[in-house]
């Protein structure tokens, strides 16, 4: 291969990718944990280096010139590449010194990961440890996370995944409120709750209905698509709440409805293979396995 043809610096290269993925410099700023100023200089040198135009400015947005579309094809397998070299150098390191980041739905992160992460930085505090609470999948590909705890088994071939013991969601609902409506001991006493739903579809009117609960569509009146926001609403009296019964059993200010009522979820640890290899990957990888395997 002949180098002295490569004359461009990869980082703008990877500036103008993460601009063209993610629409502007704002964004790929954000992405890259950089500044926009930063980003809008490193597109504008590589612009000139490569004697191209690689955006339109139109207004506030960006658009890809033709010239633009074409070298993004070649841009996005070097970022896949980028990718890979930095899982196998991950994969490969004996430090038990650096950022491992792990992903998890949000209740999860709230209230299950806190005492697991604090643990970890009084036993190993040269693993420093970024926690992504998100109920969307990381992609592990990208290294958007490390370690992912999951609600279902990855199909890839490049992910490793274990399951653990699975979670339980039950019904609550706060003392205050269930002393308002009357007990809710049978699936006929709940036609006299209200539930928090996730948003304004009937997907958990239906997955109730599917679990043998008699429900109308006017027990819903409030929606909060985030977890935390939920529990929050629940524990104030604002209806019933689907919460994990590890968390839900725990919180003297709410009592569990329906006691019978239960949902199985799977929980599978899971990671991208080559980072089995990683030592301070397996540090925490084995510390969430002795939690969630029990």
């Amino acid at each position: 291969m002949d180098w002295t043809r490569v004359t461009f610096d990869w980082n703008r290269a990877r500036a103008f990718l993460v601009t063209a993925e993610e629409g502007s410099f704002s964004a790929a700023a954000r992405a890259l944990g950089s500044t926009q100023p930063t980003l809008s200089r490193q597109v504008a040198a590589l612009e000139e280096e490569l004697g191209v135009t690689l955006f339109a400015r139109m207004g506030t947005r960006l658009e890809l010139t033709e010239s633009g579309v074409a070298l993004l094809e070649h841009a996005r397998p070097m970022g896949q590449s980028a990718a890979r070299l930095s899982l196998a150098a991950a994969g490969s390191s004996d430090s038990v010194v650096g950022p491992v980041t792990v992903t998890a739905g949000e209740v999860t992160c709230a209230h299950l990961l806190p005492p697991i992460v604090a643990g970890l930085r009084v036993d190993h505090p040269g693993i420093t440890v970024e926690v992504v609470a998100s109920n969307t999948l990381q992609d592990l590909h990208q290294r958007e996370a490390d370690i992912a705890v999951r609600g279902v088994r990855p199909t890839h071939p490049d992910l490793y995944a274990r399951r653990m013991h699975d979670e339980t969601v039950g019904l609550f609902g706060s003392r205050a409120y269930v002393e308002r409506v009357g007990p809710l001991d049978t699936p006929a006493d709940l036609a006299r709750a209200e539930i928090l739903n996730f948003n304004h579809g009937s997907a958990l009117y239906d997955g109730l209905t599917r679990a043998g609960l008699s429900v109308s569509t006017e027990q819903f009146p409030t929606v909060a698509a985030n977890q935390l926001v939920q529990w929050a609403l629940c524990r104030a009296g604002a209806g019933l709440c689907l919460m994990v019964t590890e968390v839900g059993d725990a919180d003297p200010d709410v009592v569990r409805v329906l006691p019978e009522f239960g949902i199985a979820i799977p929980r599978w640890l899971v990671c991208h293979r080559e980072l089995q290899t990683s030592r301070r990957l397996r540090i925490v990888w084995d510390r969430l396995v002795e939690v969630f395997a029990e």
